[in-house]
């Protein structure tokens, strides 16, 4: 099996000033995920765990470093990762003082009995296993504070369009030459959310979905919507029933929409390596990497590839 990792950046309108940033920064985390699945015990896993964390410390994206706001201008974060070989999964919700809460998913999932820690909680549980704790205000950006001042500032008409628009989430899915699959969400929520708002993202089935049997997805997007109709499950569903993986993403887009008025994202690997990318919203940032191809896009139905360069220097 041949290695892929497909990241996106979420689904959202992005600030022009903002979408070269968002496409470099993906592009980063699809080759840093796909430099993991390449090394010699790297697994699917690895690679989403990584990817998504190239962009929880990039502060152009709405996870970790650079996380919307809440109502009361703090960050609470949600998260999830999950491997397809025994469907173990493990998520963090309103978390505030960890960097990475993809990373300390991971933790819950390997180091504990369960599968989502919220808040104080999974704060207690990261000090357990050794990640360290940091201050709230360090993961705030003067671009979440000026999108919390411009929704207060015209409620009306901001609440209205970033309702529509506010859903850039990253994520990633992955499968290594086992053919295992992986996939890993990130995200720090809507902008001006009541405090203790969970989303989709740390909802197994919602925000992200993975079984070999099948394959791997995450998704992005209006969060009560997804979780409404379990986007990634619904997903990897229809891909059961024998649909491809680019058919089953943009039917589950559309099921969405139509009966629940939702929009955003998703992304994609079935286990024989079928990819599946698609969106309803007006961008998203995604990339996938298969051998030396980085394939990227950011409008709809647009598709670029470039060629890697690999160093292949003892």
């Amino acid at each position: 099996m041949m290695p892929i990792v497909v990241v996106h950046g979420g689904a959202a309108s992005i600030p022009p000033d903002k979408q070269p940033l968002k496409m470099d920064g993906v592009k980063r985390a699809v080759n840093k995920g796909y430099d993991v699945l390449l090394s010699p015990d790297g697994t699917a896993l690895d690679a989403v765990e990584a990817a998504v964390k190239v962009m929880e410390d990039d502060p152009v994206f709405n996870a970790g470093f650079g996380s919307s706001l809440t109502i009361n201008g703090e960050v609470e974060m949600d998260a999830i990762i999950m491997e397809g070989t025994r469907m173990r999964a493990g998520a963090v919700a309103a978390v505030t003082e960890v960097a990475s809460p993809v990373s300390l998913s991971r933790k819950v999932m390997e180091q504990s009995d369960h599968v989502l820690l919220i808040g104080s909680g999974a704060h207690q549980f990261a000090q357990t296993v050794g990640m360290p704790l940091i201050q709230p205000e360090q993961l705030v950006t003067n671009y979440a504070q000026d999108r919390l001042h411009q929704y207060k500032t015209f409620m009306n008409v901001v609440k209205s369009s970033m309702s529509l628009n506010d859903h850039d989430t990253v994520g990633a899915v992955a499968i290594d030459s086992a053919g295992h699959v992986a996939c890993a969400t990130s995200t720090g929520g809507i902008t001006a959310k009541l405090a203790g708002r969970v989303g989709d993202t740390p909802v197994v089935g919602a925000g992200g979905f993975a079984d070999d049997f099948v394959g791997a997805v995450s998704t992005t997007g209006h969060g009560e919507a997804i979780m409404r109709v379990c986007l990634s499950r619904h997903i990897t569903g229809l891909m059961q029933q024998g649909m491809s993986a680019h058919d089953a993403v943009v039917a589950g887009l559309e099921y969405m929409k139509n009966r629940v008025q939702g929009y955003g994202g998703a992304i994609c690997v079935s286990n024989s390596g079928d990819i599946g990318v698609h969106f309803t919203t007006e961008h998203m940032a995604w990339g996938y990497r298969k051998g030396n191809v980085l394939h990227f896009g950011f409008k709809p139905n647009e598709d670029i590839s470039d060629v890697v360069q690999i160093d292949c220097s003892p």
